[in-house]
């Protein structure tokens, strides 16, 4: 899937980066420029626009776009004020209580959420993963900022994915997905919580980065990320301003196409036979259904297989494929850091022996 090119959500809130490319040794500001409250308000947001939305006081009614924005808002804790999503995610997707919880959010839209019941949906922030999702289909009639406001619903985006296509800088570590956790925990009041799933993340990380930091970046494995349902008709290439960018770097990997500036860009099958890839990721949309996915999964290989651009690469030859999800690995979560854990055992099981 390809965004519009907008930024967003882009308050620096003590970290080293953002998806826009500047570095954020600033923090959140209250309303009048000043530092924020004791109870952390009021928070102003700015976009990468560089408009502004200011909170006196959390969110009680939230929209989310898609499941990723959900499934953040969850693990925060600040699941009971949404009220709707859009693309809910999979039966089976979340687990355990998450998934539950997930399974009671009212779905307003199975993808995106149609303009006049996203505007009469009595929400006070619509949480976007992007700012508009013309290839996800029905982004055409997407509110205006005025509806917004005359709704009175404050929009605002997941800076590493929303702010991605026009970023200055590569996406090569997970600084942005960490601050959109730290920016969402100001906004909704959660930020000890926020705090936590950083910390989790960051020593997911650190963990692989300790077994595999000394390999050369001349010896990472090539890897392609294969957006199956993106079509086969042209690969869709994943980009340096992606956040799959920063999951393979992170991972050891060396993304064959990070050469390209933005997030993600068609490419043709020469390119990839060209780039040659050493392992190649079967990248699937969850289905909502564990066998629907382990079909997609197998589809997406045996195209590859039968292929005659592709049928020769050695990682087709050698079955050098990974079954591993485009949402966790292109949009931003916790679970991106699961994600690099993952792609790191596979290329480097040697260096992860009597790792659980």
């Amino acid at each position: 899937m390809r965004p519009v090119k907008w930024c967003g959500l882009a308050m620096a809130v003590a970290l080293t980066a953002t998806a826009c490319g500047g570095s954020s040794g600033e923090r959140g500001t209250g309303a009048d420029g000043g530092p924020p409250g004791r109870d952390g308000f009021p928070v102003r947001v700015a976009d990468c626009k560089g408009t502004e939305t200011t909170f006196t006081a959390p969110p009680r009614r939230i929209v989310t776009s898609n499941a990723a924005a959900l499934e953040m808002l969850l693990r925060l804790g600040a699941g009971d004020r949404v009220i709707g999503t859009g693309f809910p995610p999979g039966k089976g997707t979340l687990p355990g209580e998450l998934g539950a919880r997930a399974a009671e959010i009212p779905v307003l839209g199975t993808a995106v959420i149609p303009k006049e019941k996203l505007l009469g949906s009595g929400a006070d922030l619509y949480l976007d993963t992007f700012a508009a999702m013309g290839s996800m289909g029905g982004a055409g009639d997407a509110p205006t900022d005025e509806e917004f406001k005359a709704a009175g619903i404050r929009h605002v985006y997941l800076a590493s994915t929303a702010c991605a296509p026009t970023a200055k800088t590569p996406q090569r570590d997970l600084s942005a997905v960490e601050g959109d956790l730290i920016r969402l925990g100001a906004v909704t009041g959660t930020a000890p919580r926020a705090r936590e799933l950083v910390a989790d993340m960051r020593a997911k990380v650190g963990a692989v980065r300790k077994a595999i930091g000394d390999v050369p970046a001349g010896q990472r494995p090539g890897y392609f990320f294969f957006d199956f349902d993106a079509g086969t008709k042209q690969p869709m290439a994943v980009c340096n301003r992606q956040v799959a960018n920063a999951v393979l770097t992170q991972a050891g990997a060396r993304n064959v196409f990070g050469d390209c500036d933005g997030d993600f860009e068609p490419v043709s099958w020469e390119d990839v036979v060209a780039r040659n890839p050493d392992w190649i990721q079967l990248g699937i949309r969850d289905r909502g259904d564990a066998a629907a996915n382990a079909r997609a999964y197998d589809q997406a290989a045996a195209f590859l297989r039968t292929f005659p651009a592709t049928k020769g690469l050695a990682a087709v030859r050698n079955g050098k494929f990974l079954r591993i999800g485009s949402e966790r690995t292109t949009i931003a979560g916790t679970r991106t850091a699961d994600t690099v854990a993952e792609i790191a055992h596979a290329l480097y099981p040697a260096r992860f022996k009597g790792a659980r």
